[in-house]
């Protein structure tokens, strides 16, 4: 009998197969091999009698068993006993290394099978290829592969090609699953809807959703697609977020479940299997003119929707098999998370009235999937309903359910809810929830509920990680309260605490990002402590890449702003100097910071240069720029150059802001330069930037040191109108609401007044309580400023000025 394959061919196999093994496992295994082999030729030469079935179930417990070197001597005794070997005599042997896998012996029962010119069968060539695709070679299973293809005896080669493809989804190489096609085009192997499934799951792999829908394409011309196949293709399209299609797939899934017979069943393993006759679908062929598209499937479900809806109501009048159902199930659970995913709850809720009128009764996964649409678009509490209702039929929420609203309540600063629902879960894997719960405590400076939180997390041993540790070093790295300076004391609670969580990141494995060393030198900025600030410096510049203007350059920016807040201009100035000349760029926050740190000594030309470097590094000037140069002139009280500066800004289109006017207010304010105060105020009300409280107090401050009370009660309505316009755009709605919360002579209006919008900007609630004030000192209240003398007086000035400071 010819050799199908010559043994040349086969010994290469074995020897590129052997070396590649020997790099992947140490040598090991193929040492033992080669050492039984030894063992083997250089024995007496007595070859055991050969009993062709005890032989094979010797070699099989001795391979389950784990004793490779026996099994390779007893191969060579079995093979070298009988001639009259059949690829019968070896398909026992290859199954057990299809299940183990044992990759490597197949490659030696290979080779034996050439030399002995068996003609080896179908069955021989899947379980070698199985048991290398489970063992990760694919390599040498598409080289396999290739050679079965020249064999003329075999015919089941599509199975084959299709577990190869699993093992290409399996370990997440495109490119062999690639080969293998190009090999199936080659060899004209068809294509069946196990192979399509595979080609769906690595279409997702490579997030390749045109590749999808033209699987549905071709699937559609050679198949009637069963509820099974639409739903390995429902969950294509939710994974790759294709809520369209995925919808569209669901409607044609029920109206086949509903008005066709499904053959759907379970194997032995409980996988789901289709009963119908699978014949495959040929390799080529001119199936233009056929349009499968999903579109084309969409507008027959139009077209049939109104016969589908009376369908539903009498769903009762046929039974669907388990099967069919859970499969529904899974898929409506599959686009309801999909909705989630894009947030579209009105779809959401379709699905779910959908559910309840086919019968379908929801299920925990069906709820997790509702909520995250629900409460993403609508807010938390909306979801919060949804878990009630959960509760009534008594479904136990997912852990992943609880997560999500334990998030979403953190975000809206609910801590109490939020550990509510933190208490609820079960089994904690993830700390993002919990990282939410210390991110809200970080917004409410409330350290003693996040001590609470770690402290469950220690009992739960959830491990932290990075986000966890930046969020404890802006929580705890502070120990003084906001604009109170730091001491001795609490610099040394201060290297406490740092140390403290620095060693826990070191007992976890986790070292410092960007975010955690900027959040520590904020800390040490705080307090003072500038020698402790350059030292975790130069560890940031160990730890990132100078080149890594990303990570590196707002590391700089917290501690030249440190060093410019604790009036360290001088070192500001060194560090800016030694950033610049080893390559690090610095950005429009690094010049503003250091034109800000000029006006600690008044220089003015050195913020004149820091702007030109910043023009040449392509920046533009900003209100901030623009704050740090008014802040140099007011210093010296250059008030002319000032108003001038404003007016150069505003020509050049820079957007002003509040912060920038109250910074003149201030000094204008000290100085006693009501002028230039109320010349500012009209300015600021013509560019349309609302004032603040901050611009009240300087104000009013101004006109009371020198004795003008009528004057600075008016000015203070004023403005107090013009923050609560800005704010609530609505105000001549709720005019008659706010004069009764303003005039009322009920001594609970105040509190009232603060309980109404203490979801609201403080501003309003500080406007509000101005006007009050004034209410109560028994000044009228000017709920439109032009019925101010003052505002008209302001404005009439400045439009002498043609609206020029």
């Amino acid at each position: 009998m010819p050799k199908l394959i010559s043994k040349v061919r086969a010994s290469l196999i074995v020897q590129r197969f052997s070396k590649l093994t020997v790099i992947r496992n140490g040598g090991k295994e193929v040492g033992d091999y080669i050492q039984a082999m030894r063992t083997f030729t250089t024995s007496n030469g007595h070859v055991g009698e050969l009993v062709s079935r005890s032989g094979q179930k010797q070699i099989v417990d001795a391979l389950v068993l784990g004793e490779r070197g026996r099994a390779v001597s007893l191969l060579y005794e079995f093979s070298l006993g009988n001639n009259k070997l059949s690829a019968d005599d070896f398909a026992s042997i290859l199954q057990s290394c299809a299940r183990l896998p044992d990759p490597l012996f197949v490659m030696e029962t290979w080779k034996i099978m050439e030399e002995k010119e068996i003609n080896i069968s179908d069955k021989c060539y899947s379980l070698a290829v199985r048991a290398l695709c489970k063992g990760g070679y694919l390599k040498e299973a598409l080289s396999l592969m290739s050679i079965m293809g020249e064999n003329t005896n075999c015919y089941s080669m599509l199975p084959i090609y299709n577990n190869f493809l699993a093992a290409c989804y399996e370990t997440q190489t495109v490119d062999y699953a690639n080969e293998c096609m190009d090999l199936m085009e080659h060899q004209m192997v068809g294509k069946n809807e196990i192979t399509y499934a595979q080609l769906l799951k690595l279409a997702v792999l490579q997030q390749n959703l045109s590749a999808v829908h033209e699987i549905w394409k071709e699937c559609s011309k050679f198949y009637s697609l069963s509820p099974l196949s639409l739903r390995k293709f429902i969950w294509s399209f939710t994974e790759l977020r294709d809520l369209n299609s995925a919808h569209t797939a669901l409607q044609h899934m029920v109206r086949l479940a509903f008005r066709e017979n499904s053959y759907i069943s379970r194997t032995a393993e409980g996988r789901f299997c289709d009963l119908r006759l699978d014949i495959p679908a040929p390799s080529s062929g001119n199936w233009s003119s056929i349009d499968v598209s999903l579109d084309t499937v969409s507008s027959n479900i139009d077209m049939e929707r109104q016969s589908l809806g009376s369908m539903e109501t009498n769903t009762a009048r046929k039974t669907l098999s388990a099967s069919v159902m859970k499969l529904l199930r899974w898929s409506f659970n599959d686009v309801m998370h999909a909705c989630a995913q894009v947030q579209n709850c009105d779809l959401a809720e379709q699905l779910m009235l959908q559910m309840q009128t086919l019968g379908l009764q929801p299920s925990g996964s069906t709820y997790d999937g509702f909520i995250r649409a629900i409460a993403t678009t609508r807010g938390f509490s909306d979801g919060v309903e949804v878990l009630k209702v959960m509760q009534e039929k008594n479904i136990k929420p997912h852990d992943s359910t609880l997560a999500v609203l334990a998030v979403m309540c953190s975000r809206e600063l609910e801590l109490n809810l939020a550990e509510a629902f933190l208490d609820e879960m079960s089994k904690i894997h993830n700390p993002r929830p919990y990282n939410a719960f210390l991110e809200a405590c970080d917004v409410l400076d409330r350290p003693e509920r996040a001590v609470q939180i770690l402290a469950k997390m220690k009992r739960l041993n959830l491990q932290p990680n990075i986000r966890t540790y930046e969020l404890l070093f802006s929580l705890f790295g502070n120990v003084n309260a906001p604009y109170e300076e730091g001491n001795m004391l609490s610099q040394v609670d201060v290297a406490k605490r740092i140390n403290t969580i620095e060693m826990d990141m070191m007992k976890n494995g986790i070292q410092h990002s960007h975010l955690s060393l900027r959040n520590v030198l904020k800390a040490l900025g705080t307090e003072g402590m500038v020698k402790e600030l350059i030292q975790y410096l130069r560890a940031a510049e160990n730890r990132f890449s100078r080149y890594d203007t990303y990570m590196i350059t707002p590391v700089y920016n917290t501690v030249l702003h440190s060093l410019v807040e604790a009036k360290e201009s001088q070192m500001a100035t060194q560090i800016f100097k030694s950033m610049v000349s080893s390559g690090v760029s610095p950005d429009a926050a690094t010049y503003n910071i250091m034109i800000d740190g000029c006006s600690i000594v008044g220089c003015f030309r050195s913020a004149l240069a820091l702007i030109s470097m910043m023009f040449r590094s392509g920046f533009n000037p900003q209100a901030v720029t623009l704050t740090g140069l008014l802040k140099i002139l007011l210093r010296s009280e250059d008030f002319d150059g000032a108003l001038e500066l404003l007016n150069q800004g505003i020509s050049e289109g820079i957007q002003l802001d509040v912060l920038l006017y109250n910074t003149i207010f201030q000094v204008a304010a000290e100085k006693g330069r009501i002028d230039v105060i109320e010349l500012i105020v009209e300015h600021m009300h013509l560019q349309g930037v609302l004032p603040d409280p901050s611009t009240c107090s300087h104000v009013f401050a101004a006109y009371v040191d020198h004795g003008f009370y009528n004057t600075a009660m008016e000015a203070l309505q004023v403005l107090s109108v013009r923050m609560i316009a800005g704010v609530d755009k609505d105000t001549d709605e709720k005019r008659t609401e706010l004069e009764n919360l303003v005039l009322g002579e009920d001594s609970e209006d105040e509190p009232q007044i603060l309980e109404t919008f203490k979801d609201s900007k403080e501003y309003l609630t500080v406007a509000l309580l101005q006007l009050r004030w004034c209410a109560i000192l028994g000044y009228p209240v000017y709920w439109s400023p032009s019925d101010s003398q003052w505002a008209r007086r302001l404005s009439s000035n400045l439009a002498s000025t043609n609206g020029l400071l």
